[in-house]
């Protein structure tokens, strides 16, 4: 009975690890551990340089021929270039991000990833009118990072979100009309500060949103990712890149969301 419950209590821990095993084998990808970023942002030891790891000019180069500058996307010459954007794909699967890699580097790798697969699944699946035709389009795992296969979803929930960076939320699109419009032109590390801040910054003040000092009016992604932002509070967010300052108490309502193809 005894050698009963030992093997059994055995058995559980067994599993139990394994299930933690998986989980920051996921995370590990990103440099992350379950509490977030694997290291101590203010450690004195963190590598501080903007030197470049990885080389996005592929994708730089299929942004600036088929994204145009509001954001719409040209599918149809995505479709002809896609041996291209497969190859910067499996640049990205063979050059993982590593745990000594600087946030920055890390971030420009996930929100590229995100975008160039998004356009992908499009290209996969051409001509659709909407993202939401495809089948499960954020649970499929068909995005290859090293050893293993992940979806969309992952990307956003399981990495970039633990970053701890609300502004990526402006900067991966989802191929629809009320996401945020997508860059033309790849992130990087070097740039990365400015780009997140522009993308930011566009967003609110486009008519993705409607602010005045009547009503406000906010797109859904401030409702889905409310959390996502500095203790929740999107009036103190908002303020720091509108055009028209927020008042504390007003009422919030969200916009319907348009997820209508973004294509040209």
């Amino acid at each position: 009975m005894k050698y009963f419950v030992f093997s059994f209590l055995g058995l559980v821990l067994i599993f139990a690890g394994f299930l933690k095993f998986g989980n920051s084998g996921l995370l590990g990808m990103a440099g992350l551990n379950d509490g977030g970023l694997h290291w101590d942002e203010k450690s004195s030891e963190l590598e501080t340089t903007l030197d470049p790891i990885l080389d996005h000019t592929s994708w730089d180069n299929l942004l600036k021929k088929y994204v145009a500058d509001d954001g719409d996307v040209n599918y149809k010459g995505f479709v002809k270039e896609k041996e291209e954007l497969e190859k910067y794909l499996s640049y990205l699967s063979e050059n993982r991000p590593q745990e000594s890699w600087p946030l920055e580097e890390q971030l420009a790798y996930y929100i590229n990833l995100y975008n160039a697969g998004t356009v992908l699944l499009i290209v996969e699946n051409y001509p659709v009118t909407s993202i939401k035709d495809i089948k499960k389009p954020w649970r499929q795992d068909f995005i290859q990072v090293g050893d293993k296969k992940v979806s969309l979803g992952t990307i956003e929930h399981s990495i970039l979100r633990k970053m701890e960076e609300p502004r990526i939320h402006f900067a991966i699109n989802c191929a629809s009309f009320s996401c945020p419009r997508l860059l033309n032109e790849a992130y990087t590390a070097a740039e990365l500060e400015k780009q997140l801040h522009k993308v930011t910054d566009d967003f609110i003040n486009s008519d993705k949103n409607n602010i005045s000092k009547e009503q406000v009016e906010l797109s859904k992604i401030f409702d889905w990712y409310k959390k996502d932002f500095p203790n929740g509070d999107l009036i103190a967010f908002i303020n720091n890149y509108s055009d028209v300052q927020i008042a504390e108490n007003i009422d919030i309502n969200y916009m319907d969301y348009d997820w209508r193809l973004n294509e040209q």
